[in-house]
């Protein structure tokens, strides 16, 4: 694996919208300085064609999980098909996984049900979680996750926080339990002024910058297909908010990276 410092936590490689030129997107990532790719499986299919993806490149891992969306259509047997796809040894955690109260794809008791038994898969693999938690506006998704998490012992397992977009004090209780913070493109959005609180209020060792491709560009990509190149802009501005040169974001964030999901 090389040896170049970032670390794009989250980004879905094996989507369709990357068919036509995933070879050129890895080159432009590589180029940019990306020196490992994580990529995330949101169904049983999906984590299937996450880990084949790993396995036929040295710089990208892989996770395994049952996004909130598709928790309605977990068939019963799903976490012990989990279980096993996490032995293979491209996979590094489980999810993405966790409640999603802003579309409600799924219902929210399904929602939550499947939740609780992947945190269970991740204790019993010893990997740690990638969470999807997103409210509805006013909702209470973060409280409901939180509160599974403390009931179900996910310190032990621990995790990161994937796409976060919520409040200091949001930030600050993801610490308290035991995860890291994974700053997104939206860091870049002009109206992101609280994100970039959370940016400066994060301890250097406990924050992860991700692209989650192909959605979310940062700017000046904003709306158009994400890509894990752009990882670097989005690290860039995580160091313009907390006032550091961006080579020590770059570092740090890819340190906390390797030591969380166990990188060679």
């Amino acid at each position: 694996m090389s040896t170049a410092p970032l670390v794009d936590t989250h980004c879905h490689l094996d989507a369709p919208r990357f068919d036509a030129d995933r070879a050129a997107v890895l080159a432009r990532a590589r180029a940019a300085g990306v020196g490992a790719i994580v990529n995330i499986g949101c169904d049983l299919a999906g984590s299937r064609r996450s880990l084949a993806l790993a396995a036929a490149h040295d710089d990208i891992w892989a996770t395994v999980g049952v996004h909130p969306h598709d928790a309605k259509d977990a068939p019963t047997g799903f976490d012990e098909e989990l279980v096993g796809l996490a032995s293979h040894p491209r996979c590094v955690a489980i999810g993405e996984c966790g409640l999603d109260y802003h579309y409600d794809h799924s219902p929210r008791d399904v929602q939550r049900a499947v939740f609780v038994r992947q945190v269970a898969v991740a204790l019993r693999t010893r990997k740690p979680l990638v969470l999807h938690i997103r409210p509805k506006e006013g909702g209470d998704a973060f409280d409901d996750a939180v509160q599974i998490l403390v009931a179900e012992g996910a310190r032990d397992c621990g995790g990161v926080f994937h796409c976060f977009t919520g409040t200091v004090a949001q930030a600050r209780r993801a610490l308290e339990l035991g995860f890291l913070v994974s700053l997104p493109g939206v860091i870049t959005f002009k109206d992101a002024g609280e994100l970039r609180e959370v940016a400066r209020f994060l301890p250097g060792d406990a924050m992860l910058v991700e692209t989650d491709a192909p959605y979310l560009a940062p700017v000046p990509h904003r709306g158009k297909r994400n890509e894990p190149a752009f990882v670097a802009l989005t690290a860039d501005a995580v160091a313009v908010a907390r006032g550091e040169d961006a080579q020590v974001v770059h570092q740090a964030t890819g340190a906390n990276a390797r030591r969380l999901f166990g990188l060679a």
